[in-house]
């Protein structure tokens, strides 16, 4: 369509030259030359030129400039499909896909047939997984161009992604057809795996099979042929076929243990002894390959068959000193009998190590290496950690180290101990130890970063990581950029136990933020892969794009921002009072001599704060202006705001704030029952009866017996009790009907007290049970608190015990200072290492203390 408002034959020219200059990021000449035309009064107001001005300014960053020159066109030329493209394009630079896309869609109304148009318009469809607009729009690019290989590909999985696949098959199949000509590839390979993809999702496995087989030659990832087809053997229950796949496929890597799991399938093996034997027959055939050994133990239940067989491991794996051994094997101590062969063994090792230098009592028998008595001791360390035998576990790991003074696996192992054991601080004390033996190690530096934070040691945390960041910028500020989820998702951990609450909820939402620039991200693979044809990893990609906040780095930020809100919206921060100034008048001249000083240390030292801080700009500025530059010229993305603890911690609106957090899980993470009791949280403080009864619907329907879901149904029941009768009868009748098969017509003290005597005898439960029923018979409290204060359970845990004295500092129980004394002086006794339950004065001694050199070699 021609332009709605053409120039004369010079100024076209001059505006075909803003285009190209526009296409090779030549902004300031693309300026000069609008300015030509726009200097002219007959054309001051031409709408397509101001449009490409604003684009080209929005470029250089000029974002407001930008906007204003770009409306200023299109009020002048509504018609135009250039300022509509433009406007579309500005809007996509800031993230707006919803407005870009009504833009791009205005353009195609006066320009039905423009390529790039339709192009710009499918990425953002696919963006916002708009799938039956995507469809729409790559068909009419395949109308328009049916000789590239984009529209056919584009069009077919615009199919594939809405599950239409015989109609995917059929458009791969007429491409493939009639237009791949030529020697074969890894893009037309990569054809034929997407397509043959496409057959095994549509559930025709015997159809996807004969297509692997008769493409095989044009297939270059042979692995991948093997692997697909042994997968639709086992489908199609053709186990013969399926065995010979996966022989041949040990052969090729013995290691696999997919390959021994599906083989077993493929074999039909469901007796423990059947499988034993099968992996004693792989055992010979692979001598050296670990995986058949280890698998072996999982399926051997009889215990002199596990005995003989675990042995054998150990003693391999203590000969030859590898480190992972007991993470290797932790999976057996589910089985007690295991576990408690396996310690049978390794004090039987350790014995005769120390006598005889050999594994058995035989002394005739191989001596063994020096190392070997390490390692068991190395092991033992472990296993009794595991068992929750501290004083055993550290006399064990304590001979290791006595041993081998030099071993830094050792220190880790300790300070693990001392962390299992309730002391975060000896824990992390004993991680930096093992740091400074080697301080090049990344993994050791960010294992001590992480025992730091859990300690509640932030500062020196980020100090430590400083040694692995670049140089000139904060530690805080480039594992920001880097998106270091996990030390950010442990920072806010340590910031809400610390109680700053604003420290912890900005680090909550650089977390939610890096989520949002992930999503964000992937536009630029849209393109990408369909040129590249890595069109399996491509649907792969957007599959996991569509789940992304359902990974644990999410949920662990999300947890922590609602706990915030919650306890923010409950108590709500004050402001700080403001400081008066102290009567000089009256003090004595030593004291004013010392408040002077003080003065002045507090006066320097919020000068050379606010000088780092500058710094700090000055730096993050000279960054984000580096990496525009980089951007080569891509429109400047938008600037976030800047995450202030002090404003999020004052936030007017908490509760919305918690519901942003938590609705991708509720979509994502509905799976989880803690999903759904945060949700019950929120909306109880909302007075939502009918979004409080959704949360607790699903969380029933995930654990019936769960204690908090117990508590949330309670307070719900008398929440309707209260306020059931002000609401619409239509509504009031519908809450009674879907709440009546978790109440069952039972009162909220009979709820109460039934769930105490029948519920699973757990800390957790005596917890929740003892809350209730001192909530709803306060003349109970004593035996409550009794119950709540046993230490008998047989889950009984240091952080149980951990929640039951703050539910009791927090006078959930009533005044029970007494009790408190008593609580924690049992706890101490039980938990001797727990640094939870040591007098304040302790606890911080302990922290500030630095590990003695002296301390590295005998028993601590």
């Amino acid at each position: 369509m021609p332009p709605s408002n053409p120039l004369p034959p010079k100024e076209n020219a001059l505006f075909k030259r803003i285009l190209r200059c526009y296409e090779h990021k030549q902004y300031k000449n693309g300026l000069k030359f609008a300015k030509q035309i726009l200097s002219n009064p007959k054309f001051q107001e031409h709408g397509e030129t101001l449009a490409m001005k604003g684009l080209t300014l929005n470029c250089l960053g000029r974002k407001d400039e930008a906007y204003e020159y770009v409306r200023r066109g299109l009020r002048n030329d509504l018609k135009s499909p250039v300022c509509w493209h433009v406007y579309g394009l500005l809007q996509r630079s800031d993230k707006k896909y919803d407005e870009a896309i009504k833009c791009y869609r205005n353009a195609l109304k006066w320009e039905k047939e423009n390529i790039q148009i339709l192009r710009d318009l499918s990425l953002l469809q696919i963006q916002m997984r708009d799938l039956e607009g995507y469809k729409d729009t790559r068909y009419q690019l395949f109308m328009l161009r049916p000789t590239q290989r984009a529209s056919w590909i584009g069009f077919a999985m615009s199919y594939h992604l809405l599950g239409d696949y015989e109609m995917a098959n059929s458009i791969l199949d007429a491409f493939r057809t009639n237009q791949m000509k030529g020697p074969y590839d890894y893009e037309h390979s990569e054809l034929l795996l997407y397509q043959n993809m496409v057959l095994a999702e549509s559930g025709q496995y015997e159809r996807a099979l004969q297509h692997l087989h008769k493409f095989s030659a044009q297939i270059l990832d042979k692995l991948s042929i093997k692997e697909t087809s042994g997968e639709y053997y086992l489908k199609l229950k053709r186990f013969k076929e399926a065995e010979a796949v996966y022989e041949d496929l040990l052969k090729r890597n013995p290691e696999n243990v997919m390959y021994y799991e599906k083989l077993i399938e493929a074999k039909q093996l469901t007796n423990p002894d059947d499988k034993v034997a099968f992996f004693d027959v792989y055992k010979k055939e692979f001598p050296r390959a670990i995986a058949p050994r280890r698998l072996q133990l999982t399926e051997a239940l009889a215990q002199p068959v596990f005995e003989k067989l675990v042995d054998e491991y150990l003693r391999h794996g203590l000969h030859k000193g590898i480190p992972p051994l007991f993470v290797d094997l932790r999976s057996l101590y589910k089985d007690k009998s295991k576990a408690e062969s396996i310690e049978k063994l390794i004090l039987q090792y350790l014995e005769n190590l120390t006598k005889n230098g050999t594994f058995g009592p035989d002394a005739s028998e191989t001596k063994q290496p020096a190392s070997a008595l390490l390692w068991a001791y190395y092991y033992a360390a472990q296993h009794f950690d595991y068992k929750q035998e501290t004083d055993r576990a550290l006399h064990y790991i304590d001979a290791a180290i006595e041993h081998t003074p030099t071993l830094i696996e050792l220190f880790i192992v300790k300070g693990r101990i001392y962390k299992h054991a309730g002391d975060p601080v000896s824990a992390y004390q004993w991680l930096e130890e093992a740091q400074a033996m080697d301080t090049a190690d990344r993994y050791v530096n960010s294992k001590c970063a992480r025992y730091m934070l859990r300690a509640g040691h932030v500062k020196r945390a980020e100090e430590m990581c400083a040694k692995f960041t670049r140089e000139g910028v904060p530690a805080t500020e480039n594992l920001n950029e880097m998106q270091c989820m996990w030390f950010q998702t442990e920072a806010a951990a340590s910031y809400k136990r610390l109680q700053q609450w604003g420290e912890a909820l900005k680090k909550a939402h650089e977390v939610d933020r890096h989520f949002s620039e992930i999503m964000e991200d992937q536009f630029d693979f849209h393109s990408y892969c369909m040129r590249k044809m890595t069109l399996r990893s491509y649907v792969g990609l957007l599959r996991l794009e569509d789940v992304l906040r359902a990974h644990p780095f999410y949920f662990r930020c999300a947890r922590v921002a609602i706990d915030v809100y919650l306890r923010l919206y409950t108590s709500p921060l004050q402001d700080a009072p403001q400081t008066q100034e102290p009567d000089t008048e009256n003090l004595a001249p030593s004291e004013l001599k010392k408040l002077r000083n003080k003065q002045r240390k507090a006066k320097r030292k919020a000068e050379q704060e606010s000088a780092l801080q500058a710094q700090v700009q000055v730096k993050r500025e000279q960054h984000h202006k580096a990496r525009q530059q980089q951007e080569q010229g891509d429109p400047e993305a938008p600037q976030l705001d800047e995450l202030v603890p002090d404003k999020l911690a004052r936030a007017e609106d908490p509760l919305e704030q918690a519901i942003k957090f938590l609705l991708p899980l509720r979509t994502l993470a509905a799976d989880r029952i803690d999903t759904h009791l945060m949700a019950f949280e929120i909306y109880y403080r909302k007075d939502k009866p009918l979004l409080m009864l959704q949360s607790i619907k699903r969380a029933f329907r995930l654990d019936s017996s769960h204690p908090h879901l117990h508590d949330c149904l309670l307070r719900f029941q008398r929440w309707l009790d209260d306020n059931l009768a002000s609401y619409n009868p239509s509504v009031a009748a519908v809450i009674t009907k879907e709440i009546e098969p978790m109440v069952r017509g039972r009162s909220a003290v009979q709820m109460a007290e039934e769930f105490i005597q029948s519920a699973e005898r757990t800390q957790a439960n005596a917890l929740w049970g003892a809350r209730a029923l001192c909530r709803l018979l306060p003349a109970r409290t004593p035996a409550a608190l009794a119950q709540a204060t046993a230490l008998d359970y047989p889950d009984t845990s240091i952080q149980g015990c951990v929640d039951v004295l703050e539910s009791l500092r927090q006078g959930e129980f009533g005044a029970c200072e007494k009790e408190i004394e008593q609580y924690i002086e049992a706890c101490r006794s039980k938990f001797p290492y727990a640094i939870a339950f040591k007098p304040a004065a302790e606890q911080d001694a302990a922290a500030d203390a630095p590990l003695q050199p002296k301390e590295i070699a005998v028993n601590n």
